[in-house]
């Protein structure tokens, strides 16, 4: 994909829709990457047991689908120059799996360092479950 040139962007304009599936073999293969062996991403009944509704997604798995979603978009991860968050609900993954849709839009350009300013939306099953998503993006 070709990086997303500064010339071509403007303010409004749309990021996705774009559907991140997760199945649990998602969350499994999450865990032994990232050394999070937490049992609330990968037993059922443990996470039932602390109040859970099932077992629920690691929240920088979640970041980093949304982080995907981004990097498509730019044409290059290498060009997202800052990406942060706040995690407001889980992302509930039952054994039929689940998915994270995530939309965006372009809030700010800056001519003089050719950035751009994202705020991204995610949401799960109805709930949003990042805040405050914001990604600064270097435009060619």
């Amino acid at each position: 994909m070709a990086v997303r040139a500064f010339a071509q962007t403007a303010v409004g304009d749309v990021v996705g829709p774009r559907t991140v599936p997760v199945g649990r073999a998602t969350l499994v293969q999450y865990a032994a990457a990232s050394g999070d062996q937490n049992p609330i991403h990968q037993d059922e009944s443990f996470a039932r047991s602390v109040g859970l509704p099932d077992v629920i997604a690691h929240g920088m798995w979640t970041m980093g689908a949304v982080g995907s979603v981004v990097e498509e978009w730019a044409g290059d991860g290498g060009r997202v120059v800052e990406f942060g968050t706040r995690f407001t609900k889980p992302v509930v993954v039952p054994q039929s799996g689940s998915q994270v849709e995530v939309t965006g839009v372009v809030k700010t350009l800056d001519g003089g360092s050719r950035r751009a300013t994202l705020e991204l939306t995610a949401t799960s099953g109805g709930d949003k479950v990042l805040g405050r998503c914001l990604a600064v993006v270097q435009l060619d």
